[in-house]
């Protein structure tokens, strides 16, 4: 901070000659020194850009203080936000004007400490209290997915957003807001699905027991003009055993691997030739023990010779459109030599419920050598990891900026060491 220099009249006490009846103007006596008198109340002497008079701001202009008059100058701010966390400003070179260089958020409260100097050299202190104006209604939120709790370590991370937005530059200042820390750390990105969606995956699975958390820095952000960031509450997942189950429809077997290691070889069946099962890498989406499935909810008209009405136990679904791994008692004649299922994977009613108890939403289910299309990415589920890692990355409104996840001692922090006049958001 540059002061501009000021002369004032000190004096010495190596230097003073008076007569012992007037030794009380000497250094002893602190009364006659301005640096070290009481703080005067500068209030009169200060102002701020705050409409009206009232202690409220506009988020979309720098917070901006001022002295009245010719008779003080400003000599040191401090600005904090309701976290504690400083806030960048500059001084004018007269002291006469301090104001914020960073954007202020919205919906938050500000602490200014001010302190001048009169003519004389008396200091004075005054502190302003100032609250950024805020409309929740027209504020960005974002809801993240899914629930806290234990996933499989194929699960992503979504984020929904409140608001479409289409701005590559806002894109980014969104993205960079949305924080994914795990413990190991992992490489991995946001991918902008649309306007509203975003998911979030590693380059590879998560590692087997991790931990991930997830949280916004959104609230009170400035997008753009007149648009800010809304809460979001945070998310926290942990990863179990590494469970993936490969069903290779050309040889009617699916196996079950756990951290690696082949733990069961299950006879299966899946789709007929114009109803194949569809190849990649499938996510567990949830678990029925018991589902009712009606042909004509997949397209197939009643009474024809594909419809089918039936009662299924051990229903392990992996599309949003039904596709699942179910007991197919009816079928157990051609489980592990033919493919007669209209889509979905079939076996034995002990297989199906092995299956069931073994796998959790998040889980990976693989399916390789079959006729079907390959699993779409993002409209039937989650087919996220069917999309090249280098594909997934041009997804990002960040793309050139590294994509690690942040480790739980990285994570950041703020700092109460900045100097004063240059703190960081």
């Amino acid at each position: 901070m540059s002061n501009r220099p000021r002369t004032r009249t000190v004096l010495s006490c190596g230097l003073l000659i008076v007569p012992l009846a007037v030794t009380a103007t000497a250094c002893g006596d602190s009364s006659s020194q301005p640096l070290s008198a009481q703080p005067y109340d500068a209030a009169d002497q200060i102002s701020a850009n705050t409409p009206d008079g009232k202690q409220k701001a506009d988020p979309d202009k720098p917070l901006e203080v001022s002295v009245k008059g010719d008779e003080a100058r400003i000599t040191d701010v401090t600005a904090t936000d309701s976290s504690g966390r400083y806030i960048r400003g500059e001084l004018s070179a007269d002291g006469r004007r301090w104001r914020t260089t960073v954007p202020l958020a919205a919906g938050t409260r500000y602490t200014v400490r001010v302190s001048t100097e009169d003519e004389d050299g008396a200091p004075g202190r005054k502190t302003l209290v100032v609250d950024t104006t805020d409309n929740n209604d027209d504020r960005l939120r974002v809801k993240f997915g899914p629930d806290t709790g234990e996933y499989g370590v194929g699960q992503p991370v979504t984020a929904e957003l409140s608001k479409e937005v289409g701005d590559p530059k806002q894109r980014a200042v969104i993205e960079s807001a949305l924080k994914v820390d795990s413990t190991p750390r992992v490489e991995g990105a946001w991918h902008w699905v649309d306007g509203k969606s975003l998911h979030f995956r590693p380059k590879h699975y998560w590692p087997a027991h991790a931990t991930i958390s997830v949280h916004s820095n959104l609230d009170g952000l400035k997008i753009t003009r007149g648009l800010y960031g809304g809460p979001a509450k945070p998310v926290k997942l942990t990863t179990g055993d590494a469970v993936e189950a490969i069903t290779d429809a050309a040889s009617h077997h699916m196996t079950v691997l756990r951290n690696g290691e082949e733990i069961h070889t299950i006879p299966v069946t899946t789709g007929k030739p114009g109803f194949s099962t569809r190849n990649g890498v499938k996510v567990v989406l949830g678990k029925e023990s018991f589902v009712r499935m009606r042909s004509t909810t997949v397209g197939i008209a009643a009474g024809s010779s594909d419809s089918y009405d039936l009662p299924v136990h051990w229903a392990t679904r992996v599309t949003w459109s039904g596709e699942y791994v179910h007991a197919a008692p009816w079928s157990v004649g051609s489980q592990g030599a033919a493919n007669v299922s209209h889509g979905c994977t079939g076996m034995s009613t002990g297989n199906a419920q092995w299956f069931f108890n073994n796998v959790r939403v998040g889980d990976i289910v693989k399916v390789v050598n079959s006729g079907g299309d390959t699993m779409s990415p993002f409209d039937n589920g989650f087919g996220d990891w069917n999309m090249p890692w280098k594909e997934w990355r041009a997804g990002s409104a960040l793309k050139n900026k590294a994509s690690k996840t942040t480790g739980a001692a990285e994570r950041e922090q703020d700092s109460s060491s900045d100097a004063r006049l240059r703190p960081q958001l």
